[in-house]
């Protein structure tokens, strides 16, 4: 009996370990299924170490994973308090490794220490390297109340498990960093100052960042889902194909030999917006192709060539403007010198004087004109600087300017209201005095019909404003942004008969901001402006 009783027991014994192996590695199973199932690596991680403390029977783990310096940083814990994560360090400071393989020999001493520092009846301190690849990515320790020893089979289980983590772990590494790959890509196209449009292949939109809303005028979720040809509509074509028609031509229809070399297509006009109004575009198309060589997707990156065309007009009316500007006093002072020197003729004194007169007036006209160029051209490549600063009375310096004025003209009266305690500025005389010599100017350029030119003043604590009114043809609503830009000019039947190259107020500008003042417009159409300039005074 006490045999057959024995005999039983050892029968007893190996079904249960039968089944504790069975329950194993069905554990296991699980744990690969869960941990394949899942790519965020702060998930993966615990469940990785709550299955090692489950199938170890630990109380306290920790999960630390290899960095590209080859350190070893804590990412996961379980039964440590916040407070006592500092005892892992000089722990993760000791692991080295050599020829891909942990070398424990400073690594089990620290372990000890760990586990004492933690808990003392912690008594066992265990170790799976997680390895893929031949290639170690991090290490789980597990502490456990008591000591245990494995057999080769348990060895090999928790092996397979330290892999399937490992496996896990990487495929949850390589998800994070594709994921803030596409998360950062998002944002750049997203964000970018440049439209970007992704349509398929059959030219519906699928990607519209916010640039497009505002270029176009089409909200983002609007667009999505259209067609493009419903949302660029193009009113004027200037250089290349639209979308429509080079697809009809062939375009996208297999993949470039070159494959370094994206077949492109430019497109460039006027586009219409949603709201009816026009823009000027710059569109290039790319063509993206499967494996197959079937197209995929067309992207488009969009630019607003707005400004860019406003300045290549600029351009080309200043060069018209200064070519004008300049030929006509060359012309007069060719002319008059010309007749001077006419052998067949004998001029009296007095008109000698006028036509030396014109030629002296026509020579400073042009010494302006450069002048302004080389200042613009100056300004443009260093910015402005004051070489000359002094005590300036304005009073003095703007009663000058206007007598001077007030004898060019005869249609137009010129009245000076300036507070005679006016104080005086810091400041460049010869600048300033361009200044006003520019304001006054452009006052009877643009009043052809005469009236009152008014100059007042007035000051606080902290600065002086000079006043130029007009009761001229007044600037359109629509210019005044413009006004002191370089080469600017109001587009009118009265600008275009009329001198000047669209440089005096864009200087005007510049020497006033040197100053640290500011100049603004007032104006109403057809019935003047009045320009303010605003002046600093100096500290006490």
């Amino acid at each position: 009996m006490r045999h057959t009783s024995k005999s039983f027991g050892k029968i007893e014994n190996m079904l249960m370990l039968t089944d504790y192996r069975v329950r194993q590695r069905d554990y296991l199973l699980e744990i690969a299924r869960a941990l394949t199932s899942r790519l965020d690596v702060s998930e993966v991680l615990r469940l990785i170490l709550g299955a090692s403390l489950a199938m170890l029977g630990g109380e306290v783990g920790l999960i630390a994973l290899r960095e590209p310096d080859d350190r070893f940083r804590a990412r996961a814990s379980v039964g440590v308090p916040p407070e006592k994560l500092h005892v892992f360090k000089p722990l993760l400071e000791s692991i080295l490794i050599e020829n891909g393989d942990i070398q424990y020999s400073q690594l089990d001493l620290k372990m000890r220490l760990v586990a004492r520092a933690l808990d003392m009846r912690l008594r066992q301190a265990i170790t799976l390297p997680m390895v893929m690849g031949g290639q170690i990515l991090g290490v789980v320790f597990v502490f456990r109340s008591y000591v245990g020893e494995y057999s080769a089979n348990d060895q090999s289980i928790l092996q397979s498990f330290a892999d399937q983590a490992a496996i896990a772990v990487h495929n949850a590494q390589l998800y994070e960093r594709l994921s803030a790959e596409q998360q950062r890509l998002s944002a750049i196209l997203e964000h970018s100052a440049d439209g970007v449009l992704i349509m398929d292949a059959s030219q519906r939109i699928i990607g519209f960042n916010k640039a497009l809303e505002r270029i176009t005028g089409w909200r983002q979720a609007e667009a999505l889902g259209q067609l493009h040809d419903s949302i660029f509509f193009w009113e004027r074509v200037e250089h290349g194909q639209p979308l429509g028609a080079a697809l009809a031509s062939g375009w996208a229809q297999r993949p470039q030999a070159d494959e370094d070399e994206p077949d492109t297509r430019y497109v460039e006009g006027d586009l219409r917006r949603r709201d009816g109004s026009r823009i000027s575009l710059g569109i290039t198309y790319t063509a993206l192709f499967d494996d197959d060589g079937r197209l995929q997707n067309i992207i488009a990156n969009v630019r607003d060539i707005t400004h860019f065309r406003r300045a290549q007009e600029a351009k080309s009316a200043f060069i018209s403007a200064v070519s004008h500007e300049l030929k006509t006093p060359v012309a007069l002072i060719k002319g008059y010198a010309s007749t001077l020197r006419r052998e067949d003729a004998h001029w009296d004194e007095a008109t000698v004087q006028r036509a030396l007169a014109v030629i002296e007036d026509e020579a400073d006209r042009l010494a302006a004109l450069i002048d302004n160029l080389l200042a613009a051209s100056k300004l443009q490549a260093e910015g402005m600087r004051l070489t000359q600063v002094s005590e300036v009375d304005l009073v003095e310096l703007v009663s000058r300017a206007v007598e001077r004025f007030q004898t060019q003209s005869d249609k137009h009266r010129l009245i000076v209201e300036l507070p005679p305690d006016l104080p005086t500025i810091r400041g460049d005389e010869m600048r300033l005095r361009q200044v006003f010599d520019n304001l006054l100017s452009n006052a009877i350029k643009y009043s052809p019909d005469g009236g009152e030119i008014r100059v007042t003043g007035s000051f606080d604590e902290q600065g002086v404003t000079i006043s130029v009114s007009d009761q001229g043809v007044g600037i359109p609503p629509e210019d005044l942004p413009h006004i002191f830009e370089r080469f600017y000019r109001v587009d009118n039947a009265l600008s275009r008969r009329t001198q000047g190259a669209g440089l005096g107020l864009y200087l005007a500008n510049a020497f006033v901001k040197a100053h640290g003042g500011r100049i603004s417009v007032e104006s109403t159409l057809h019935k003047g402006s009045t320009f303010h300039v605003w002046l600093p005074r100096p500290l006490a």
